[in-house]
């Protein structure tokens, strides 16, 4: 129990830049996938996890609403909330943060280092086209190193339409001069939008770094690799999409499959 008060007690970060709701969900899943909260354990109540935190219980329990609908809590009507026995295995066939996707309980913590952030006044062809916006439209730029072990494992690049109202504010408090965080830019949108965020695809091909992303993945430009093309949509409109270049040292990922 110790621990687990050590660990939800770390003080949040109050910059104003990431919402407290967000780093509440964080620090709870973060808790879950490293075993602090085990399996089949009963998380603190409401009051008890705003007084660890910091924050108010209505921040809590808008984070403990998100884990149950993505299946690590389970609440049981007078008792409380529980880790689930099984924890939901992160995969393709669930829209996810890259960082999902490659972490894992059993392996060693993921680093993120923000490597760019910048608002583009044209847009590439295909972010336009993926995007469903005129090539003169704006969008904000992401660019995120994923490592394990201090060792590049992957490659985030995330565009959004730069009309999204939310999206200037998370900009500025996400420049590459802070480049250690948290979060993808997905993590916040699924956190911040909820259950608006819909109608994702994830399109696979091989692929290999080239020059200017192996320079950032340290590693050869012809150098093997897999690239994710992930888009989603905000009420049914496009608004995201990223590629994600995932060198073969990231692991496996899973694609559920079921006969019709």
């Amino acid at each position: 129990m110790d621990d687990r008060r050590t660990f939800l007690s770390r003080p949040l970060t109050r910059d104003g830049g990431i919402p407290l709701r967000v780093q509440a969900h964080s620090r709870i899943l973060d808790g879950i996938r490293s075993g602090i909260l085990q399996p089949g354990s009963m998380v603190p109540t409401e009051a008890e996890l705003g007084q660890l935190l910091g924050v108010s219980r209505t921040v809590v329990r808008e984070a403990l609403m998100l884990l149950e609908e993505d299946g690590f809590l389970v609440a049981r009507r007078g008792i409380g909330r529980f880790v689930a026995d099984r924890l939901p295995q992160a995969g393709l066939h669930q829209l996810r943060p890259l960082e999902d996707l490659l972490g894992s309980p059993s392996a060693t913590p993921l680093q993120l280092q923000r490597t760019e952030v910048t608002r583009q006044t044209h847009s590439a062809t295909f972010v336009s086209e993926e995007l469903g916006i005129r090539p003169e439209e704006p969008t904000w730029f992401f660019e995120t190193v994923v490592l394990r072990n201090n060792t590049p494992i992957a490659l985030c690049q995330e565009h959004l339409a730069a009309q999204d109202n939310a999206a200037p504010n998370w900009a500025d408090c996400m420049r590459p001069q802070a480049a250690h965080v948290n979060h993808t830019l997905l993590a916040l949108l699924l956190a911040h939008y909820g259950p608006a965020v819909g109608a994702a695809t994830v399109k696979i091909a091989p692929g290999a770094p080239g020059t200017s992303r192996a320079a950032l993945l340290q590693t050869g430009p012809a150098e093997p690799a897999i690239v994710l093309t992930q888009t989603a949509a905000l009420n049914g409109r496009p608004f995201y999409l990223a590629k994600h270049l995932v060198l073969a040292g990231a692991g496996s990922l899973s694609l559920a499959q079921t006969t019709l």
